[in-house]
């Protein structure tokens, strides 16, 4: 196992005024036997990032270490990392078996500590019954699966999974992601995961690392990026759905949001131009005819199960969309009616209207 320093990473394409920069001063501490979870939409700069710790990418500037070494100018096959693709990257030719195996006899082990990494590694994955065929003759699953075995079997210090779970259809990634993480839990290998989704970063990684345009906007556990997120991009990144996000003038314990004025539970923590946040499950629909503090004119309701989900604007019409959770067992509201809301203090969060950044 190892720890991963990256130490103000910069990437470049191109050079002099022409050059596009992509990634801008990344810095992060990965301890180790960590589960760290890269996430982030697309285009921000996270497999980027993966390919220059794997040496698949150079590194303009900064410094990579692995293990307190630095590994700009070291070769991939040297970092003693295993890295798993999201198109799986399996020889068609190849079984399960010699798939499995084939980095190993590369590196010339011998053909009896060959075999038994291979049964062990499939025996943990549940591929024993599999070695035998070829990928055309697995799922997509499946496939996965030796694509991981195949990282398993070198017993590397880091492993690497760029967006791995992408390919594969919800109930797979479901049981793939419970599948890994059993793994990381079984071996604790320090591990670096990549993904645009944000239900595998909260699922996975005891650590997130939250990347937006080439930056690094928070790093936290899972708790500490839905709970307390660092900007309004992190609040609305992640969670399903987002984070409520008001824009407005603060006064106070008022704060004015269009043609309505809501009461706040608490004071703001300065007065002017902020951003209000409240995620969807702390807005609670007075029942019975109660009294709120804010009234929401509701557009839409969505049945999930166990819960609904209320859309509707804050404001009346034309005013900012707002969305709520809503206990199924409980009488819903229909399109056009308006309800009033409670919203406790603790559950506000505050941002700076300009930066985005969290001001409380």
């Amino acid at each position: 196992m190892a720890s991963i320093s990256l130490r103000n990473i910069v990437k470049r394409y191109g050079s002099g005024s022409s050059a596009l920069q992509v990634l801008h001063g990344v810095s992060a501490e990965i301890h180790d036997g960590e589960f760290i979870v890269i996430v982030g939409p697309s285009g921000c700069g996270k497999s980027t990032l993966l390919r220059m710790v794997a040496g698949l990418e150079a590194v303009s500037d900064g410094e990579i270490a692995i293990d307190a070494q630095v590994v700009n100018n070291v070769d991939p096959s040297e970092r003693d990392i295993a890295m798993v693709f999201q198109n799986y990257a399996l020889y068609p030719h190849f079984n399960v078996f010699d798939n499995m195996a084939y980095g190993l006899r590369i590196r010339k082990l011998p053909a009896a500590e060959i075999k038994a990494r291979v049964e062990k590694a499939a025996a943990t994955l549940e591929l024993s019954h599999l070695l035998e065929r070829k990928p055309r003759q697995l799922s997509g699953g499946q496939r996965q699966r030796v694509a991981m075995g195949r990282a398993i079997v070198r017993s590397p210090k880091v492993f690497l999974f760029d967006e791995p779970l992408s390919n594969l259809d919800a109930k797979l990634r479901a049981a793939t992601r419970l599948e890994i993480r059993k793994l990381h839990v079984e071996l604790g290998v320090t591990s670096l995961f990549v993904t645009h989704d944000q239900v595998e970063a909260m699922t996975l990684g005891e650590r997130l690392i939250v990347m937006n345009a080439g930056r690094i906007e928070q790093i936290g556990t899972p708790e500490q990026v839905y709970g307390q997120p660092a900007s309004t991009f992190v609040a609305s990144f992640i969670g399903s759905p987002p984070m409520n996000l008001l824009p407005g003038q603060a006064d106070g314990s008022r704060f004015s949001l269009n043609d309505q004025t809501l009461a706040l539970p608490t004071a703001a923590p300065r007065a002017g131009a902020l951003t209000l946040g409240l995620r969807p499950e702390h807005a609670q629909i007075a029942m019975n005819g109660e009294p709120g503090q804010w009234l929401l004119r509701v557009e839409m309701l969505e049945m999930l199960g166990a819960e609904r989900l209320v859309y509707g604007r804050m404001g009346g019409e034309g005013g900012a969309p707002f969305t709520t959770r809503l206990d199924a067992t409980l009488t819903p509201p229909k399109p056009g009616d308006t309800v009033s809301l409670h919203v406790r203090p603790e559950h506000l969060h505050w941002f700076d209207s300009g930066s985005g950044a969290r001001v409380f």
